[in-house]
């Protein structure tokens, strides 16, 4: 799979370690929401993080960036693509199990970043693995009808924010969940050779 200015190892780390250094960031005040999009669409207003706080789908999933510093990495980064999870996707429930351990949520939220902008375009008509900001694998697939990372629907791609794009996920993503590439279809089998015809028995008078 081709993606344009795909992260690299070093790339991923540099993320990483900017998220590790983040210090705690005041949540940001309030901006005016935009009108309400038809259908409950994510609809641009701001930065990626101001985005998704106003949206009021993502409760969970903010809160869960507010509680790993990764609020002001969305928000002061450049070119990042986010896979948001909205609220049915991620519940209070699963983020109160995970609160115990921040440094494995930070890492479970990175996951959902790659350091780079890759819109529809980019995934459409194509499978295959990219880096995420956690250092492993998102596995992209613009295969079939419905775009996908890893085992997630993306529901709404292309929300374009003044440093980013966020694609709309129905699901928590798990590393590893899918295959990097597919298994190649067994061959065929050859059909198998008719016994060739005995000649006939003459009996003798």
């Amino acid at each position: 799979m081709k993606i344009d200015r795909l992260l690299t190892a070093a790339a991923a780390v540099s993320l990483i370690a900017c998220a590790a250094m983040a210090q705690p960031a005041a949540p940001a005040a309030p901006a005016a929401a935009p009108a309400a999009a038809p259908s409950g669409k994510l609809v641009p207003n701001g930065n990626l993080i101001i985005t998704l706080r106003t949206s009021g789908q993502f409760n969970t999933f903010v809160k869960a960036l507010d509680a790993t510093n990764l609020s002001a990495l969305l928000q002061s980064s450049p070119a990042l693509t986010v896979f948001a999870p909205t609220d049915a996707a991620f519940p209070q429930a699963k983020l109160d199990s995970m609160m115990a351990d921040k440094p494995g949520l930070q890492k479970a939220l990175l996951h959902y970043i790659i350091n780079a902008k890759v819109d529809s375009s980019k995934i459409k008509g194509a499978r295959g693995p990219v880096p995420s900001g956690a250092g492993d694998q998102i596995v992209l697939d613009g295969s079939g009808d419905v775009l996908k990372a890893d085992n997630a629907n993306i529901i709404q791609a292309d929300v374009m924010t003044s440093n980013g794009v966020i694609h709309v996920i129905d699901q928590m993503m798990v590393a590893g969940s899918v295959p990097a590439t597919l298994p190649e279809p067994a061959p065929e089998a050859a059909p198998a050779a008719e016994p060739a015809a005995k000649a006939p028995v003459h009996k003798k008078k």
